[in-house]
């Protein structure tokens, strides 16, 4: 996992900052100050510190309670300015609903087991590698919602039913050629060319839906091992990193996601990845959408 405010001197800050470590620096610094041996005793205090810190951020559970704080306020901050889960879901038909909301229970079951096995986990925090989580199953339910909205798309007609107009239009068209009229052929020609770009707009609305199926299952797959190995493996460094590289790898889908958008129309709801894992409230159905 990335180490937040870039690097060590973060930790460092963090340790030096906290109010007891302060109150304890300057109260030795006073006490110092009022002895007789002030020369001595403050480069003792200064000396005493610096060990204090050092060892402090050797350890790995400071490390990992302050990357959890800095989890807690970023996603804080985005569940103050982003739509709800139950908002984002309500988009989509009743199976897209319940297929995230099988992955995201799988996310939490496993979650849970993850931190039972842990049980020097800083309790009241989010993990450090929660957030990466969460834009994975954002990746996944953003392509939902693509994919939802190509079947839409694709059920508003047929291939054939585009064909059979081109073919009739054609036909028509050289009708019209044959008698000579002008105006008839400028006009048949426009709704052949309208036609077959219809015709091959629904080729490849075609196309994309089944790439965004195979997306889902890579995606679906790729959360699933993720989190049991978090249930399994009590290394979290590793774990993040693993995490890490996943989320990196929503590039290719985010790409994926902005060619589906120029067959649909869609638009992206949001710049910010909500925080789903700690999304409060009952999971939303829908019944009434196909």
């Amino acid at each position: 996992m990335t180490t937040p405010g870039g690097g060590i001197g973060y930790y460092l800050w963090r340790a030096f900052t906290s109010r007891w470590n302060l109150l304890a620096v300057f109260g030795g610094a006073v006490a110092a100050m009022l002895t007789p041996w002030p020369d001595v005793l403050l480069p003792l205090v200064g000396a005493g510190e610096l060990i204090y810190l050092g060892g402090l951020v050797s350890l790995p559970r400071y490390r990992e309670a302050i990357d959890a704080q800095v989890a807690d306020k970023a996603r804080a901050q985005i569940r103050a300015q982003a739509p709800t889960l139950n908002q984002l879901l309500l988009v989509l038909n009743t199976d897209a609903q319940q297929r995230f909301n099988a992955l995201r229970r799988r996310c939490l079951d496993m979650r849970s087991i993850a931190r039972t096995n842990r049980p020097d986990t800083v309790d009241g925090t989010t993990d450090a590698w929660t957030p990466a989580l969460d834009r994975l199953l954002y990746g996944f339910l953003r392509l939902l919602g693509q994919q939802n909205g190509l079947l839409r798309f694709l059920g508003l007609t047929t291939s054939q039913e585009l064909t059979k107009r081109r073919d009739d239009l054609k036909k028509r068209l050289a009708d019209a050629k044959g008698s000579g009229d002008d105006r008839m052929i400028r006009s048949l020609e426009e709704s052949t060319a309208i036609a077959e770009q219809r015709l091959d707009n629904y080729q490849k609305a075609v196309k994309n839906a089944d790439f965004a199926a195979l997306e889902l299952d890579r995606v679906e797959a790729k959360i699933q091992a993720l989190i049991e190995l978090a249930a399994n493996r009590q290394d979290p460094d590793f774990l993040s990193s693993q995490v890490d590289a996943a989320a990196a790898s929503m590039d290719h889908t985010e790409a994926t996601l902005n060619q589906l958008q120029q067959i649909t129309g869609g638009s992206e709801q949001m710049d910010e990845v909500p925080a789903i894992l700690d999304d409060p409230g009952k999971t939303p159905t829908r019944t009434t959408r196909a």
